[in-house]
């Protein structure tokens, strides 16, 4: 006889002062690299190339992007999630969010529901509010709101089952924003560092991400060593993506568990190393939308994962 789980209601706010917030039945993970069944993704659809970042304003000075060709790419990526049979959600596209295509910036998806981050950019906020909807919509109760200075989810790493890494930047991710969310997920025991990194590099997931159990994509020549050492620690093997590759979005991949991960076609070491080990990897073209200052990781958000 198959047992209906009752779905968990919605609120604006999930989280129990204190720690002790219970698991949701549905939604959510305990792991990044857990199998995924459900990604939240950003529509491309009214897409601008501003200046968001280091990266984002070279590009804009030296060749801007063509959104006709990221919007293509952007398909193509929805198309490999669902080549492996992961059920894609979207935002409802908003004219005046043209980043929303980045998804994982605005909300963090946790095992006791959606974190509702706080952006930096003035013209990205209304990324917020907009996920809140969306996550109305789907039924996944917010866990909590960032109150406390900015906090952006491309800073949020899930390294293993109740461990965290927290990238702060400043320009992006401002110390009291991380402080607020690590100490939400220190009270429900989990063990949380929070790293420093220049601003340049914009968030953590850009040189630090899940791939499988015990294995994990570092750019080691731009990642601070302690955390190098922590992983190793922990027994993590690193498989180190050159800073070249790093800098176009190379490390920025998502794990879909079962050893298959998509990653950008420019990263050729990672995905050499992946298929060596016997991952399957889908190669996708982002090289004209990573313009605009994000990757595969940065457009994507777990929704549920599976053991």
């Amino acid at each position: 006889m198959n047992i209906q789980t009752k779905p968990d209601p919605f609120t604006l706010q999930r989280r129990k002062a204190g720690g002790g917030t219970a698991p949701l039945s549905g939604w959510g993970f305990t792991n990044e690299t857990d199998r995924m069944t459900d990604v939240l993704l950003g529509s491309p659809a009214h897409l601008r190339h501003l200046s968001t970042s280091s990266l984002s304003r070279k590009h804009l000075r030296e060749a801007p992007c063509n959104i006709q060709v990221a919007q293509a790419q952007h398909a193509e990526l929805v198309a490999a999630y669902e080549h492996f049979g992961v059920k894609v959600h979207m935002h409802a596209p908003e004219p005046e969010l043209p980043m929303q295509v980045y998804a994982r910036d605005s909300s963090v998806m946790t095992p006791y529901g959606a974190v509702i981050t706080a952006m930096a950019q003035w013209w990205r906020r209304g990324e917020n509010y907009a996920a809140i909807r969306t996550y109305e919509k789907l039924g996944i109760p917010i866990y909590d709101m960032v109150t406390a200075g900015t906090f952006e989810g491309g800073d949020f790493a899930v390294i293993e089952e109740g461990v965290l890494l927290i990238g702060c930047g400043g320009a992006r991710t401002q110390e009291e924003g991380a402080r607020q969310v690590a100490s939400w997920f220190e009270a429900e025991g989990w063990e949380v560092k929070i790293a420093f990194i220049d601003e340049y590099y914009v968030h953590i997931d850009l040189m630090v991400v899940p791939i499988a159990d015990k294995l994990t994509a570092v750019c080691v020549t731009c990642t601070d060593p302690w955390i190098v050492d922590w992983l190793k620690a922990k027994g993590h093997e690193i498989i180190d993506v050159p800073f070249q590759d790093t800098m176009a979005l190379g490390c920025n991949c998502m794990s879909l568990g079962g050893d298959r991960v998509i990653a950008p076609t420019t990263s050729k070491v990672l995905i050499g190393e992946l298929r060596a080990r016997g991952f399957e990897v889908a190669a996708v073209d982002t090289a004209e939308i990573s313009k605009t200052g994000g990757g595969i990781h940065c457009m994507a958000q777990s929704l549920r994962r599976e053991k």
